[in-house]
């Protein structure tokens, strides 16, 4: 004989119920699984004054010289990203890949202590050529090159080549502005080249810059085929990576006539 009808409601009850238990467990799970959401930038809310906030920005391209290479004009420059902030701009990675490592930043407080932040930028084992060195962790998307058409009053237009320029390091190069929040000495060596290492710290310090000059490994653009007035423009982080204090300076730029004589602007 079958189940009575109050069997059957009691059955299904107890189906409902053990489903909604595995709901609320999947749900449960599921956040869990879910990437934490991106923070705030502390830097632009109300307890920046209780921050000692880093600031990049990056000088104008310096050195500009044009250099003829197989398949091209390559108008080399200097890049100089300098640390302006309250703080210093410092990323702790941790492995997370053969040549990647996820990153959080420190902040440092005022009077003492720290933040230590998720940061959505990335590590990654960098190749430059034996010549400059080897292979170093490097901040991937850190700078960006382009190349813009521009007027002689410098009226910008559009984008018409980029550099193959993206990871950076930060260090201690340095010092260009002194000042009491800036170290005397180098906090920050010079960007770590162990392939094995499972975590690194890269950073610049207040006052102090990290330049690359224009021979190195991929500071140019190639120009070949344009005429007319360009800008050569650099950004540092321009994926906005990074927490920063001030995110409305960190592109500069510099007029040139192509092709390319001598650095005399428009």
């Amino acid at each position: 004989m079958g189940p009575t009808i109050a069997t059957a409601r009691d059955s299904l009850a107890a189906v409902r119920a053990r489903f909604s238990v595995l709901g609320l467990t999947l749900s449960i799970a599921l956040l869990a699984a879910a990437p934490a959401a991106a923070a705030e930038n502390p830097c632009a809310g109300p307890e920046a004054a209780a921050l000692l906030c880093p600031n990049l920005r990056i000088g104008p391209p310096a050195d500009l010289y044009l250099q003829d290479a197989r398949g091209g004009k390559l108008l080399r420059a200097t890049s100089d990203v300098q640390s302006r902030g309250r703080g210093p701009m410092e990323l702790r990675g941790t492995r997370n890949g053969g040549r990647t490592m996820r990153t959080e930043q420190r902040i440092y407080r005022v009077g003492g202590g720290h933040l230590d932040l998720p940061s959505k930028a990335t590590l990654r084992f960098t190749g430059v050529g034996s010549y400059f060195g080897g292979f170093y962790w490097k901040v991937h998307q850190l700078a960006r090159f382009e190349l813009r058409r521009a007027t002689p009053s410098g009226e910008l237009g559009a984008v018409v080549r980029t550099s193959p320029k993206l990871n950076y390091c930060l260090r201690d190069l340095e010092r260009t502005r002194a000042g009491r929040r800036s170290p005397a000495r180098r906090h920050y060596p010079a960007c770590n080249q162990n392939p094995y290492r499972d975590s690194v710290t890269l950073g610049t310090s207040v006052g102090w810059s990290d330049i690359y000059p224009a021979p190195y490994d991929k500071q140019w653009i190639n120009v070949a085929g344009l005429r007319g007035c360009f800008a050569f423009t650099m950004t540092v982080d321009p994926q906005h990576l990074l927490y920063e204090s001030n995110e409305n300076d960190n592109t500069s730029q510099r007029l040139v006539r192509l092709p390319f004589t001598a650095d005399k602007g428009c």
